[in-house]
């Protein structure tokens, strides 16, 4: 997401050279720096090759399906198809995470129980498909979703059951949407948060709201944040790290530096991820 001018091995490279340690790749057709449906195993092979001379590791497919929780069956199993896609994926690449959108629920959806045990069957039957390949599915705290804030997301992920089936935890997306501090995220979410995602942003003015009409992104005319490199925004992460450490959490901490929805906010990934990943190796490093 960091990098839409450039391909995968591209971004791959950069954030090599950058002392990452690994890639959050997206799966997705018609965006530049993702792995497509028509990629050929051999192809993927090949780029694994290359990431491993990188010292690249591959620590998550990302898709962009979301109607886990439909009854319509069409759309349903679209979703399913599409994160099986990338269970194979994820086990070319040796990535043992897939991140999830915990279903499709837009402002003035109705019918939230039934969706809701859609969502948890859809996820149960996927898990046991992913647990044979060593990957783990990972639901985000994440708006028009069915797993926002912290009590229905640990809630939903505690439903489905699963010891590979876990929460991705954004403090950022719950910062703008349901407003809950870190200290409750954590504690609520503790014991099933697989995965963290890392970003920052400001409040464009006092009191405005969160809107979107859609579970991928924010229109521009719809935003009540700025985006910012991580460490200059509002987001107190030398406190989460600190409470996640405390947690016994040693997982991947992934930047997502939304350059894809939003460059008019954020520079080129050569510098503010960048930035962003030397701001977090200092907390890390208890310089900050």
């Amino acid at each position: 997401m960091g990098t839409p001018e450039l391909t995968v091995l591209e971004a791959a490279k950069l954030f090599a050279e950058s002392g990452m340690d690994a890639i959050e790749i997206i799966y997705q057709d018609d965006y530049k720096c993702a792995i497509h449906s028509d990629a050929a195993e051999a192809e993927l092979v090949q780029l694994k090759k290359k990431l491993d001379a990188l010292g690249m590791e591959v620590s998550c497919i990302v898709s962009y399906a979301s109607d886990y929780n439909q009854p319509d069956e069409k759309k349903r199993g679209k979703a399913i198809d599409e994160c099986r896609q990338c269970i194979k994926l994820a086990g070319l690449l040796d990535a043992h995470y897939i991140r999830i959108y915990g279903g499709t629920f837009l402002a003035g959806d109705e019918g939230f129980e039934q969706k809701r045990k859609i969502l948890v069957d859809s996820m149960r039957l996927l898990a046991d498909e992913a647990g044979e390949a060593g990957v783990s599915l990972v639901l985000e705290n994440h708006f028009n979703t069915m797993t926002t804030g912290p009590e229905i997301t640990y809630d939903i992920v505690k439903e489905i059951g699963r010891a590979n089936v876990g929460i991705l935890y954004d403090q950022a997306n719950i910062s703008f949407l349901s407003g809950e501090e870190c200290e409750e995220c954590i504690r609520i979410q503790g014991d099933k948060i697989q995965y963290v995602h890392v970003k920052d942003f400001a409040f464009k003015a006092p009191g405005m709201k969160f809107q979107a009409g859609s579970v991928t992104h924010v229109e521009e005319d719809e935003r009540a944040v700025i985006t910012k490199i991580v460490g200059e925004g509002i987001v107190p992460w030398p406190k989460i790290i600190g409470l996640l450490r405390e947690l016994g959490y040693d997982g991947y901490l992934s930047l997502e530096y939304e350059r894809r929805w939003h460059p008019m906010d954020i520079p080129e990934a050569s510098v503010g991820m960048k930035a962003g990943a030397d701001y977090l190796r200092k907390i890390l490093e208890k310089r900050l």
